[in-house]
């Protein structure tokens, strides 16, 4: 039974409500047929289906997914488990430029196998990817996709795959390499900005490199008048 529902017969329903239709209806019919119609997918996912963790029982593991808005206009993204309470996700959601890409991480602890399962099993655990479209560059809330239910998309749900952690492969390469992309890319987040111009304290109040030296010119001026006295 699917997770979450299924519209894989939204198509063929939409087909045969077209088919009976009367060639002059509009309106509210045409909205029906839309709203089964399947949505064009606003991000691009990698790897597309799957969340890759290295098998390690008893530790916390990391798996990670690059997320792409291939839209024409800025997306929301929000992520979803069935496991809340031993997985999460940096960022948990966020909005996407046209183009724009993040690498996601995605944290889960590993349990120990019982009743005799075989370690590298599939989990049972699933995240779902949503998105929604968004106008402009907005501030990312959860709260966005709660007050637009209705335009809120499901991007793709992806499966547990775990990996030998001892034994290279392409997937456990390339996990590797968007774990350290992510890490570099949150490490410079952290840094503040560089300050390259002149620092703007209150309202039109401007305190430059030039006033600061002089001042101290004068004070130095200052101190040698009276040491010569």
């Amino acid at each position: 039974m699917p997770l979450w529902g299924s519209a894989a017969s939204a198509p063929l329903a939409a087909e045969g409500d077209a088919a009976r239709a009367p060639s002059g209806s509009t309106g509210g019919g045409v909205k029906v047929i839309r709203s089964l119609l399947p949505t064009r997918r606003r991000l691009r996912l990698d790897p597309p289906a799957k969340l890759y963790f290295p098998y390690e029982p008893g530790k916390q593991v990391r798996s990670a997914v690059r997320i792409k808005n291939i839209s024409k206009s800025h997306a929301a993204f929000k992520f979803q488990t069935t496991a809340p309470k031993s997985c999460f996700m940096r960022p948990p959601g966020g909005v996407l430029a046209p183009g724009e890409s993040i690498i996601a991480t995605v944290f889960k602890f590993v349990e120990h196998p019982e009743n005799n399962e075989k370690p590298l099993d599939k989990s049972k655990v699933k995240f779902k990817i949503v998105s929604l479209k968004v106008k402009g560059p907005v501030e990312y809330v959860p709260e966005l996709f709660d007050e637009q239910k209705d335009l809120v998309a499901v991007e793709q749900i992806l499966r547990v795959v775990f990996l030998d952690a001892e034994r290279p492969s392409p997937q456990m390469d390339k996990l590797k390499r968007q774990l350290a992309e992510a890490e570099a890319a949150l490490e410079a987040r952290k840094k503040p900005p560089e300050d390259n111009g002149p620092r703007i304290v209150g309202e039109g109040l401007v305190i430059d490199e030039w006033k600061e030296r002089r001042e101290r010119y004068l004070a130095r001026q200052q101190i040698e008048g009276v040491d010569s006295v």
